[in-house]
């Protein structure tokens, strides 16, 4: 086995308290390694460790010199926006090589004539594709991937997944979608209390793992704890009759039991801190055939006439949990927003607008509302008085709603502008919980969760008692908590029975968009080989020449590095000159 990456007791400090300590590991060929923990962790720093973007503290990092690693950042570099698609990754070629890149953007699902389009309006889909192409276009050994499914559609997940799944090099993935871990990984890492633990399974069957290892650890704490209040007891007896009796004897017993007390002390099991709070909502169910009636309108942007999407008759009753699916920009939020502000003008009795008589909330509804901005929460408001805008509650009762929600005491001051996105996530679902809400609008609530709470939030949805409106490409979300499916493409929204149907559907429509780009890419490399007829002969032998070298190259590669798609390329290539001359 071939190794590429070894590292030695690595520690990470950022202040006086490690970020991770004494980490040992290795990468070798064929490790498909996903990388979990809870936000705030050191997953990332990690990363950029080994990539060489940070120093550690102590410890060492070794690469094999025939490994080419590439780093996948989360976002597209700023100095990139300005340049083309094609040349922000064609940057790193010679100027002869340039057909590299554009064969590897039609195999990527750009388009022809979205290659000199600017990087900085390429969607986060397109964004994820290129940050790849720009790592691939190398052929690495292996990819560090730092949460590259962030904010992607549902659409671009699911092409990130068939992508990895293919990939015949290693990586390290950094993400909280155990869907995607689960299908692409081998490996797992779990980064908790500064240490890194080490299962050769994929991602959920690693965290199954780490939970009975969890409850043996708090058995065999739970044992030795025992043994040690029982030898205390002893020692502080034997202690006691030495100094009543003044026996020596007993007084150095009792020393010598102490001491080993507090050996055992030092090698009791440790336990895990585990999660500082646990998510929660909790609402109530409103005894209505409908708590929303929508008939047919046009969703279209505020204060625009783009036209989005058609929506269709629908009716919502407690128990509904509804999945709003698509890909991005095709209205989703778009259409959660107008609805609300439809209840917004109900509620101030202000029916003018034009949406007006096609949405229809039922007269006692209580609605809340989870932006994925987070904008519900003022800057300005300190985290006590935030919480108090959502619910009539008591001093009392604020602040241990905080406090179980892992905000301590000495923070409830704060303004709510100090938080981070995670906190300020938390602090939201704390007030909707308070409010007990006949309808949720949840717009993407998963962006700020690490793994534990994804799952705390499909649990308490399973449970919860009115009903919600979803925006989310998370999958295990989708299909464990929802049981109704919304789908918006090509301008209609159709409602599905599973999640099964709309990813048929998304498969189908992407395999549609493909054909064009892989009949262009076949059309370019006839050309590019037709256009050489005007060559001279001496020009088309050093072409054929370059050829044969990069197939007979990727043909000695280990089978799981070599290049197909360019062999077959090559081949086609060759075979056109050799017909030529």
């Amino acid at each position: 086995m071939s190794t590429f990456l070894t590292a030695q007791s690595l520690t990470l400090n950022y202040t006086s308290t490690a970020l991770f300590n004494e980490l040992t590991f290795t990468i070798n060929r064929g490790d498909k390694i996903g990388l979990i923990g809870h936000n705030g962790c050191g997953k990332s720093s990690l990363l950029k460790l080994l990539d060489g973007q940070f120093e550690p503290s102590s410890g060492l990092i070794a690469k094999a010199n025939h490994c080419l690693m590439r780093y996948v950042e989360q976002h597209i570099p700023s100095a990139l926006h300005d340049q083309s698609v094609l040349s922000a990754l064609a940057e790193s070629l010679p100027d002869d090589e340039v057909w590299r890149a554009e064969l590897l953007l039609g195999e990527l699902g750009f388009n022809e004539d979205e290659w000199q389009m600017p990087v900085a309006n390429c969607s986060g889909g397109q964004q994820m594709r290129l940050l790849l192409a720009r790592a691939i276009i190398h052929q690495p050994d292996l990819l560090l991937l730092d949460e590259p499914s962030n904010h992607l559609d549902l659409p671009s997940l699911m092409w990130l997944e068939q992508f990895l799944s293919g990939w015949k090099g290693s990586f390290v993935l950094v993400s909280h979608d155990q869907t995607l871990l689960d299908r692409v990984t081998n490996t797992t890492w779990v980064m908790r209390d500064q240490a890194l633990h080490h299962f050769s399974l994929p991602c959920s069957q690693a965290r199954l793992a780490l939970s009975e290892k969890d409850q043996q650890d708090k058995q065999r704490h739970l044992s030795e704890q025992k043994e040690i209040d029982r030898i205390e007891k002893s020692a502080k007896r034997l202690a006691t009759w030495g100094k009543v009796y003044d026996n020596e004897d007993l007084a150095r017993k009792a020393k010598t039991m102490f001491a080993r007390k507090e050996r055992l002390e030092e090698e009791q099991t440790e336990l895990t801190d585990g999660t500082p709070w646990a998510l929660e909502l909790k609402g109530d169910a409103l005894p209505a055939n409908r708590l929303l009636e929508v008939t047919p309108f046009s969703v279209t942007p505020p204060q625009s006439d783009h036209y989005l999407f058609e929506m269709v008759e629908k009716r919502v009753k407690s128990g509904d949990r509804i999945a709003v699916l698509g890909s991005n920009g095709c209205g989703k939020s778009t259409l959660l927003n107008l609805l609300h502000h439809s209840y917004q003008a109900q509620l101030e009795e202000e029916m003018t607008g034009a949406l007006s008589p096609a949405i229809t909330f039922h007269d006692r509804c209580r609605l809340g509302y989870y932006d994925q901005s987070l904008n519900q929460l003022n800057d300005h408001d300190t985290i006590h008085d935030a919480l108090l805008n959502f619910a009539a509650i008591s001093e009392e009762y604020a602040k241990r709603a905080l406090i179980s929600a892992g905000f301590e005491y000495a923070r409830h001051g704060q303004t709510v502008s100090c938080l981070s996105g995670g906190e300020r996530a938390r602090l939201l679902f704390v007030g909707l919980t308070l409010a007990r809400y006949h309808l949720l609008f949840l717009d993407e609530p998963t962006n700020h969760l690490d793994m534990e709470g994804k799952e705390e939030l499909i649990e308490t949805l399973n449970q919860f008692e009115g009903a919600a409106l979803l925006v989310s490409h998370d999958r295990s979300l989708i299909e464990q908590s929802c049981n109704r499916f919304w789908f918006i493409q090509d301008g209609e929204l159709t409602e599905y029975l599973s999640p099964d149907e709309v990813y048929q559907q998304i498969a189908e429509h992407s395999l549609a968009q493909n054909e064009p780009a892989k009949q262009l890419n076949r059309a370019k490399v006839g050309q590019a080989s037709s256009a050489m007829t005007d060559a001279n002969e001496e020009q088309l032998l050093e072409r054929l020449l370059t050829l044969e070298t990069l197939l007979e190259e990727d043909l000695q590669r280990k089978p799981k590095h070599q290049k197909p798609n360019l062999q077959e390329q090559w081949q086609e290539e060759i075979s056109l000159i050799t017909q030529q001359l």
